[in-house]
């Protein structure tokens, strides 16, 4: 079987950051105060659809909220996980003003059209010692001053993915009992960040939340292997707007690794089988191949190199 998913003529980044000093002069910040990987580029794109800078008040700036969008009432069984106290998003609910960076390229000049975007939007937080916000991922960029910029080569790893966690009000969810026999089931873990690369976000829903662990590492590694075969494709057919790949991938330990920044995994190749998502078609489900025996449980605590907790 096969899946054939749409890939969008262009995408859009928005990198907004929060800063409390009033911007002014963004031209001599954009591209004099970037780094060196991406000035040039910058400049030959900055003020056309592929790198636009705008300040805002707070108050008035288009860009809202940092959370998820919240699902309207009765259109969904599950309940959103918000994460709260972390420092930066408490200075981004407080700043003064948004320095709004965008851009809108072809799907085929990504990544470098959003690594030119966030490149700038790190010259202005460290102008104005703000803090970066990824519209896409719904979350905060790493970044200060002394740290390298922008690398010049791309790794999904480098703050390019987030994620939305889901617990189903009305799944399986029993009380702790080690000597119980029910099973977990609440778990839905959902990619956000591959859109912005014209490919579908990837989803694992029904793991237990004791595996959260496990299921971020399936999901971030099955999104790198999908992603660089997705880059490879769009260099050799620019212009296509559909893709056709297989449901069954298999990845290695050294697959895991690339995250985990340990040698090479050992252990058998981990096999993922995709399936189009039934409630939301943008999607791709993983989950364990055909003929697997045992549960999806069973099947995440067989990751390489990593135990459930």
């Amino acid at each position: 079987m096969q899946i054939t998913y749409p890939v969008p003529a262009e995408t859009t980044s928005v990198f907004v950051v929060a800063v409390d000093r009033t911007p002014t002069e963004l031209s001599s910040i954009v591209p004099w105060r970037m780094g060196k990987p991406h000035r040039r580029a910058a400049m030959e794109v900055l003020g056309t659809p592929r790198l636009e800078l705008e300040a805002f008040r707070a108050g008035q700036s288009p860009w809202k909220r940092l959370e998820p969008q919240a699902f309207r009432a009765g259109q969904s069984p599950w309940k959103r996980v918000e994460v709260e106290g972390d420092d930066d998003l408490r200075r981004v609910r407080k700043a003064r003003h948004h320095v709004v960076v965008s851009s809108t390229a072809p799907v085929a000049a990504q990544p470098e059209a959003a690594q030119i975007a966030r490149a700038a939007a790190r010259g202005v937080a460290e102008a104005y010692h703000g803090v970066i916000v990824d519209q896409l991922t719904g979350s905060a960029v790493y970044h200060c001053a002394e740290c390298p910029g922008e690398r010049p080569e791309f790794r999904l790893g480098d703050d390019w993915l987030g994620w939305a966690t889901e617990v189903g009000e009305h799944s399986s969810c029993p009380p702790w009992n080690p000597a119980g026999t029910e099973i977990c089931t609440c778990l839905r873990v959902t990619t956000r960040g591959l859109r912005r690369f014209g490919l579908p976000e990837v989803m694992l829903d029904g793991a237990a939340c004791a595996h959260s662990l496990c299921t971020v590492n399936v999901l971030r590694t099955v999104a790198q292997r999908l992603l660089t075969g997705h880059l490879d494709w769009l260099a050799d057919n620019p212009d296509a707007r559909c893709r056709t790949i297989g449901e069954h991938l298999r990845v290695d330990g050294a697959d895991f690794a690339l995250f985990s920044g340990s040698p090479d995994l050992d252990g058998e190749p981990f096999r993922v089988r995709l399936t189009r998502d039934a409630a939301d078609r943008s999607c791709l489900r993983i989950g364990p191949p055909a003929g697997f025996d045992g549960s999806l449980n069973d099947w995440l605590c067989r990751t390489p190199g990593l135990l459930a907790a």
